[in-house]
C-alpha cells in the first residue's frame, strides 16, 4: 500500500507541476514529466522543495498519420504532509470500478476521433480533382437522364475499404481484457487517474511515445517497446506507399470510366442527339493562333511569345518515345540509331470522340487505332520531313503541323526537335550539329516556352549535351521540367541508385528545373503497343526500390503524371501571358493602320492574295480583248508582218535573179521553180511564226497598256510573268502550216489580174517594196564611202582611208555602168582586173573583194532605179497585159510577180486570222489560266512577283488583325471556362 500511496503523490506533484507551467509557450512533453516523476525522491516533510524538470520547446516531426492532441485534465491541488492510512478497501474498489465506465467512454470517443483525423488525412492525400474540370462537359451534369450510374457507385470504395480506415478494434478488446485481467487477480491500482496517452496507447495510436504507468512489470509495456522507432518508420512509409498506389489505381478507374463516358456523349453530339453545337475547343482555337503565327512576319518577333511544349533531348534520348506516350499513339517514324526527326513536329492534342490525327493542310484523318493508318502517318511524316530538307543539308526549320484528337488526351502544344548531336557522322551535313543547335535555341529562347528537357538514364550524364543548352537557355530552371528516360535499364546498370536519385533532383547537372520526372518507354522493342508499354510502366515502379527507398515521389514517375503536370504547367504558362501578348498585338495593329492611312488613304488594304485575285481577272479581261479585234486589223498587221519577213527572200532570191533573164518566157519559168520551191519549204513555216508573233504581240499590247487612272504599276510583273509563261506554254497547231501551204500554192498560180484596180494596186506594191529597197541601198553605200561633199562642209565630217578607198572603186565602177546600162548583174574577171589596174593608175591600191563588195551595192541601186522607171512605164500596160503583151515592145511581167506576191500575202493573212481568232485565242485563253492558277498555289512565286512597301504592309495588317481577332476568342473561351 505504501508504493501505491507514494505513486499517487508522485502523480499529483507532476501534475501541479503541468499546471503551473501551463502559461508558459508551448505544451510540455509528457513523456519527459513522466520520467521526471519516476525519478522523484518523495518525502513526508512539509516543507519539501520540488525541482522544475526542465522544459523542452522544439516540435517533434509528426507522420502523415498525427496522433490526437492530448486532453488538458482537471487536476485536484496537491496536500503535502503526512497522511494518515485508511483502510476502506471497499469502497475505494466500488469508487475504482465506477472510474472503468469513464474509461470505456473515452476509450470511445477517442478512438472515434483517430478514426476520423485519419480518415482526414487520407482524404486529403488524394489529388484535388478540381483542375480537371474541364474534362467534364455540361452535359456530363445531365448524364443521368441518359445513362445508368449504377455501375459507377459499384466502382467506388465499398464499406469494406472504408473499415480498413477505422481504429483497430482488436488491440482496444486485448487491452481491455488486459485491464480486467488486472482488477480480477486482484491487483492494486497503480495510479489515482488514467492519463489521455495510456488511452492513446490502448488504442494502437501511432503518434508520439505514450504516457505509460510507472509499473516496470507491465507486459505491455515491454510488448511496445520491443517495436523500435526505425521499424515503424518503415512499415508507415510502406502502409503510406500502398496506400497512395491504391488510390492511384482508384483514380485511373475512375478517369478511364470518365474517358469513356465523355467519348459516348461526344459520339451522341456527333450524331445529332443533342441540338446545340459544339464549340471549338480552346486548344484547337490556340494551335489555329500558332499556325498563323507561323507565317507570319519574322521581323515582329511575335511569333515565339506565346507558349508552347518544347521537347529537347540528345539523340536517341527518347524524345520521340516520351511524346507518343503522351499522345498515347505510335505517331513518329523509328529506326535502329539514325536520326529520324529531321524537321520540327508541332502536335496539337486535343479531346474527341475518336483517336484520330490530321495534318494541319489536308482534309485526310487517320485513324490511330489501326495499324495500316499508323503506318500510313508515319510513312507522311518521313516523306513530309524529307520534302521540307533542302540539298545538300540533314535538317530542316521548316515545321510539320499535326493534329491528334482522343478521349481523355490532355490538352497541349508540343514541338517535337531534331536530337542534339556531338559529332557528325558519315552522311550528315557538315553543319548539322550547328543547325540543330540554331532550330532548339529558336525554340527555347521563347520567354514563355515550356522546356521539355528529355535525358536518358541507360547513359552516363557526363555525356549529356542537351543539359547544358538548356541551362544556357533557362539558368534559373522557370520553365523546364526534367525528364530522366529507361529508368529500367538504369536502376539495372547503375551499381549506386543514390546516382538515380541525384539525377532526379538534378545534382549531377548544372541546370535547374520546375519538375523532375522519372519514365519509362517500353522495353526497346518498336512493336510494342502504348498500353503494353503503360502496363509494363507502372508494373516496374511498383515493384521498384526506387519508390519503395523513397528516392522518388509517386507523382514523380510514369509519363501520365508527366502529362498531368506538362498540361499543368502549360495551360498556366497560357493564362499569364495570352493577354500581354494579345495587348501587344493591338498595338502593332494601331500602327499599322496609321501607317496606311497616312501612306495610302484613298487604297484599299488588300493583301497579296486579293491582289493576286484582282490581277487575274484583269489578266483575263484583257485576254478576252483578243477576241473583240477586228479582222481588218488582224489582216492588215498579219499582212504587214508577214510581208516584213519575206520580202527580203523574194526580192533577193526571186525577182532579181529573174530579172536577169533575157526575155518574158524565162522570167515567168524561173519564177515559178523558185516559187514552187519556196512554198514548199519555208513560206508556211513562216507565216505561222508571223502569225504567233503577232498574237504575242497584240496579248502584250493588251496587257502593258496603260490605262489611265486605272492603271496599277504593282501588277506589272505579274503581267509580264503571266504572258512569258503562256507564251512559252502555247503552241500553234500542228495541222496549220499544212492546210496553209496548199492555200499559198494556189494563190500563188494564180496570174489573172481581173481589173484596172488590182493592176494599179501591184504597180503601187510593187514601187513602195522596190523603194524600200532602193533606200536600204543607198543607206549602205553611204556608211560604204563615207559623208558627201554637202555633209562634210556643214557638218565637218571626214572620210576614212578605208571609206576613201570604196569612193574611187565606186566612181570607177559608176563609169562602167554608164558605157553598158544593161550590164549583167555580175562582173568578168578581166573587168574586176580594169577596174583594179584603173585605180592603181590612181595610186589606189584595192583588194578584188572589196571591188565585189561595193559593185553589189552599185549595181543593186542601179537596178532598182532601173526597175522604178520600168514600173512608172508599166501603169499604162494593163490594156497590153490584157492582150498578152502582143505586138507591144513593153513587158510587165515584174508587176504580175508581185501582184501574185500581193494576193498570196492577203489569202495567207485572211487564213491566219481564221486560225487566231477561232482557235489560237482560245487555247491562249486556257493556257493563261493556267497559269493564273499555278501562280495561285505557288505562294513564292506570288511573294516575288506581288512585291513593294505597299503589299507588305497590307499583308501584315491582314496577319495582325487574324491573330488579334483569335486571340480574343481565345481569351474570351478561356475565361468563359473559368
Amino acid at each position: 500500500m505504501w508504493r501505491v500511496r507514494r505513486a499517487a503523490v508522485a502523480c499529483e506533484v507532476c501534475q501541479s507541476l503541468v499546471k503551473r507551467s501551463s502559461g508558459t509557450k508551448g505544451s510540455l512533453p509528457l513523456q519527459k514529466l513522466h520520467l521526471v516523476s519516476r525519478s522523484i525522491y518523495h518525502t513526508h516533510h512539509p516543507t519539501l522543495k520540488l525541482q522544475r524538470p526542465q522544459l523542452r520547446t522544439s516540435l517533434q516531426q509528426f507522420s502523415s498519420l498525427t496522433s490526437l492532441p492530448l486532453r488538458k485534465l482537471k487536476l485536484s491541488p496537491v496536500k503535502y504532509g503526512y497522511q494518515p492510512h485508511r483502510n476502506f478497501w471497499p469502497a475505494r474498489l466500488a469508487a475504482r470500478l465506477l472510474k472503468l465506465r469513464y474509461l470505456i467512454l473515452g476509450s470511445a470517443v477517442g478512438g472515434g476521433y483517430t478514426a476520423k483525423k485519419t480518415f482526414d488525412q487520407w482524404k486529403d492525400m488524394i489529388p484535388d480533382l478540381s483542375d480537371y474540370k474541364w474534362i467534364v462537359p455540361d452535359i456530363v451534369w445531365e448524364i443521368d437522364e441518359y445513362i445508368d450510374l449504377e455501375k459507377i457507385r459499384k466502382a467506388l470504395p465499398n464499406s469494406e475499404d472504408l473499415a480498413k480506415l477505422a481504429p483497430d478494434f482488436d488491440k482496444i478488446a486485448e487491452s481491455l481484457s488486459v485491464l480486467k485481467d488486472f482488477f480480477t487477480t486482484g491487483h492494486k491500482l497503480v495510479s489515482e487517474v488514467i492519463d489521455a496517452s495510456d488511452l492513446l496507447l490502448l488504442l494502437g495510436s501511432p503518434g508520439e511515445t505514450a504516457f505509460r504507468a510507472t509499473d516496470p512489470g507491465s507486459e505491455s509495456d515491454k510488448r511496445y517497446r520491443k517495436v523500435s522507432d526505425k521499424e515503424k518508420i518503415d512499415q508507415l512509409q510502406e502502409e503510406l506507399l500502398h496506400t497512395q498506389l491504391k488510390y492511384q489505381r482508384i483514380l485511373e478507374r475512375l478517369e478511364k470510366e470518365n474517358k469513356e463516358l465523355r467519348k459516348l456523349v461526344l459520339q451522341k453530339d456527333d450524331k445529332g442527339i443533342h441540338h446545340r453545337k459544339l464549340k471549338k475547343s480552346l486548344i484547337d482555337m490556340y494551335s489555329e493562333v500558332l499556325d498563323v503565327l507561323s507565317d507570319y512576319d519574322a521581323s515582329y518577333n511575335t511569333q515565339d511569345h506565346l507558349p508552347r511544349v518544347v521537347v529537347v533531348g540528345d539523340q536517341s534520348a527518347g524524345k520521340t518515345s516520351v511524346l507518343e506516350m503522351i499522345a498515347q499513339a505510335r505517331i513518329f517514324p523509328r529506326g535502329s540509331g539514325e536520326m529520324m526527326t529531321r524537321s520540327p513536329v508541332k502536335v496539337t492534342l486535343s479531346e474527341g470522340p475518336h483517336h484520330v490525327a490530321l495534318f494541319k493542310d489536308s482534309s485526310r484523318e487517320f485513324d490511330l487505332t489501326k495499324e495500316e493508318d499508323l503506318a500510313a502517318l508515319r510513312h507522311e511524316i518521313e516523306l513530309r520531313m524529307r520534302k521540307n530538307v533542302k540539298e545538300g543539308c540533314t535538317v530542316s526549320p521548316e515545321t510539320i503541323s499535326l493534329n491528334v484528337k482522343g478521349p481523355g488526351l490532355q490538352r497541349m502544344v508540343l514541338v517535337d526537335l531534331p536530337g542534339v548531336i556531338n559529332t557528325v557522322t558519315s552522311g550528315m551535313a557538315p553543319d548539322t550539329k550547328e543547325t540543330i543547335f540554331s532550330i532548339s535555341k529558336a525554340y527555347m529562347q521563347n520567354p514563355n516556352a515550356i522546356i521539355l528537357c528529355i535525358q536518358d538514364g541507360s547513359v552516363d550524364a557526363e555525356r549529356s549535351i542537351v543539359t547544358d543548352l538548356v541551362s544556357q537557355m533557362d539558368p534559373h530552371g522557370r520553365r523546364t521540367i526534367f525528364v530522366l528516360t529507361k529508368v529500367d535499364l538504369a536502376e539495372k546498370n547503375v551499381a549506386s541508385p543514390s546516382r538515380i536519385q541525384q539525377i532526379i533532383e538534378g545534382k549531377l547537372f548544372p541546370m535547374k528545373a520546375l519538375g523532375y520526372f522519372a519514365v519509362v518507354t517500353g522495353k526497346g522493342n518498336s512493336s510494342e503497343s502504348i498500353e503494353a508499354i503503360r502496363d509494363y510502366e507502372e508494373e516496374f515502379f511498383q515493384n521498384s526500390k526506387l519508390l519503395k527507398t523513397s528516392m522518388l515521389k509517386a507523382h514523380q514517375v510514369t509519363t501520365r503524371n508527366l502529362s498531368l503536370a506538362v498540361s499543368d504547367c502549360f495551360w498556366k504558362m497560357v493564362r499569364e501571358s495570352v493577354e500581354q501578348q494579345a495587348d501587344s498585338f493591338k498595338a502593332t495593329r494601331f500602327n499599322l493602320e496609321t501607317e496606311w492611312k497616312n501612306n495610302y488613304p484613298r487604297l484599299r488594304e488588300l493583301d497579296r492574295n486579293e491582289l493576286f485575285e484582282k490581277a487575274k481577272n484583269e489578266i483575263l479581261d484583257e485576254v478576252i480583248s483578243l477576241s473583240q479585234v477586228t479582222p481588218k486589223h488582224w489582216e492588215e498587221i498579219l499582212q504587214q508582218s508577214l510581208w516584213e519577213r519575206v520580202s527580203t527572200h523574194v526580192i533577193e532570191n526571186i525577182y532579181l535573179p529573174a530579172a536577169q533573164t533575157m526575155n518574158s518566157g524565162t522570167f515567168n519559168t524561173t519564177v515559178d521553180i523558185k516559187l514552187k520551191q519556196w512554198t514548199d519549204k519555208q513560206l508556211p513555216n513562216k507565216a505561222v511564226e508571223v502569225a504567233w508573233e503577232t498574237l504575242q504581240e497584240e496579248f502584250s499590247r493588251f496587257m502593258t497598256e496603260p490605262k489611265g487612272k486605272e492603271h496599277d504599276d504593282i501588277f506589272d510583273k505579274l503581267k509580264e510573268a503571266v504572258k512569258e509563261e503562256s507564251i512559252k506554254r502555247h503552241k500553234w497547231n500542228d495541222f496549220a502550216e499544212d492546210s496553209l501551204r496548199v492555200i499559198q500554192h494556189n494563190a500563188l498560180e494564180d496570174r489573172s489580174i481581173s481589173d484596172k484596180q488590182q493592176w494599179d494596186a501591184a504597180i503601187y506594191f510593187m514601187e513602195e517594196a522596190l523603194q524600200a529597197r532602193l533606200k536600204d541601198t543607198e543607206n549602205a553605200i553611204e556608211n560604204m564611202v563615207g559623208p558627201d561633199w554637202k555633209k562634210r562642209w556643214l557638218y565637218w565630217k571626214n572620210r576614212t582611208q578605208e571609206q576613201c578607198v570604196h569612193n574611187e572603186t565606186k566612181n570607177e565602177l559608176e563609169k562602167m555602168l554608164k558605157c553598158n546600162e544593161e550590164h549583167p548583174a555580175y562582173l568578168a574577171s578581166d573587168e574586176i582586173t580594169t577596174v583594179r589596174k584603173n585605180l592603181e593608175s590612181r595610186g589606189v591600191e584595192v583588194d578584188p573583194s572589196l571591188i565585189k563588195d561595193t559593185w553589189h551595192q552599185v549595181y543593186r541601186r542601179h537596178f532598182l532605179k532601173t526597175a522604178l522607171n520600168h514600173c512608172n512605164l508599166c501603169r499604162r500596160g494593163f490594156y497590153y497585159y490584157q492582150r498578152h503583151f502582143v505586138d507591144s515592145e513593153l513587158e510587165c511581167n515584174d508587176v504580175v510577180l508581185f501582184w501574185r506576191i500581193q494576193r498570196m500575202l492577203a489569202i495567207t493573212a485572211n487564213t491566219l486570222r481564221q486560225q487566231l481568232t477561232n482557235t489560237e485565242v482560245r487555247r491562249l485563253e486556257k493556257n493563261v489560266k493556267e497559269v493564273l492558277e499555278d501562280f495561285a498555289e505557288d505562294s513564292e512565286k506570288k511573294v516575288k512577283l506581288l512585291t513593294g512597301k505597299r503589299v507588305q504592309l497590307a499583308e501584315d495588317l491582314k496577319k495582325v488583325r487574324e491573330i488579334q481577332e483569335k486571340l480574343d476568342a481565345f481569351i474570351e473561351a478561356l475565361h468563359q471556362e473559368k
